[in-house]
């Protein structure tokens, strides 16, 4: 007889998951592409494409290249905007027995305020806030690069919404802890660690960069070594939840981010190339927790052994 395992993680005070995984944003774009495989109650939580107070076109096209490891994306944040979304899409979404967790951005803190308020609303079970975008007022710095731009960024959203506050970090810095603990202070409710990282395609035939806009963001195994390293120096450093993202293909893979201190894992690009990748993924950490004699999911969370 099989152990009565228990997989419900909280990645927010109040909030519950079935499972730790979750739809990652941008890749799963509003989940109705993905219900045509499976049912998208089986997941932890869908995370949305981001959203704009406004729809957004995006990039040019080219606007996806396949790398050796993975894939390097320019979509640009293209999206039908909040309004559109709590309209056309959200309904769909609410069919299904999953969180709803929206990613939204802005270019200044006022965007970031009016959208967190526009988003907080019944179905949202909660926020994800993308800070790799440009700061118009700075520079163009991104926020996610500021530790004291950011913490007044968070502070302000925080203020304006009642829905748990997610803060995905952009793994560009120079310390991320620095950053993580600048957005715990601001009093966020839990982490994503982390976003794409830059990079580049060149056609040798033609001499072009293959993407439309030149560079774009890596994602996929490549850089899960990186975001694996990430994600353990984050949880080490706050007392917050800290979700990961960057590579995640398997189970074992996610069990590999909940040891590194991950309390729940956003799958990506993997569901790009199958997107069944998501019932086995859920399954096998299942199957590990069955195999090792472990009840409960949170055994795992934090276990890495170092000595």
């Amino acid at each position: 007889m099989g152990l009565n395992i228990n997989t419900i993680v909280e990645i927010a005070p109040g909030l519950h998951l079935k499972n730790p995984v979750m739809s990652a944003s941008g890749t799963f774009a509003y989940g109705e592409e993905f219900a045509d495989f499976f049912d998208l109650s089986i997941l932890g939580a869908v995370v949305t494409k981001g959203l704009s107070l406004a729809p957004k076109e995006g990039n040019p096209t080219p606007r996806i290249v396949e790398t050796a490891c993975g894939m390097i994306n320019s979509i640009g944040l293209e999206n039908v905007g909040i309004p559109a979304f709590l309209r056309d899409k959200l309904p769909f979404l609410l069919r299904f027995d999953t969180r709803v967790i929206v990613n939204f951005f802005g270019t200044t803190e006022d965007e970031y305020v009016r959208a967190a308020e526009a988003l907080d609303t019944a179905g949202v079970s909660a926020l994800e806030m993308n800070v790799s975008c440009p700061n118009v007022k700075k520079g163009g710095i991104e926020f996610g690069r500021d530790p004291e731009a950011l913490h007044a960024l968070v502070k302000r959203v925080r203020r304006a919404c009642s829905r748990p506050l997610i803060v995905k970090l952009s793994p560009m810095v120079t310390d991320i802890r620095s950053v993580a603990l600048a957005v715990q202070e601001a009093r966020a409710d839990a982490l994503t660690c982390s976003n794409t990282l830059p990079a580049m395609a060149i056609d040798e035939k033609t001499r072009r960069p293959v993407l439309g806009n030149l560079t774009g963001g890596l994602s996929g195994p490549a850089i899960k070594p990186v975001a694996l390293k990430i994600v353990w120096e984050v949880s080490r450093a706050v007392n917050i939840p800290v979700i990961a993202s960057g590579g995640i293909v398997s189970a074992a893979d996610a069990v590999q981010f909940l040891l590194a201190g991950a309390c729940a894992v956003q799958v990506g690009s993997a569901g790009l190339r199958d997107p069944m990748c998501y019932p086995v993924i859920i399954d096998g950490i299942r199957a590990y927790l069955e195999e090792h004699g472990m009840q409960d999911v949170s055994c795992l969370v934090g276990g890495l052994v170092t000595d």
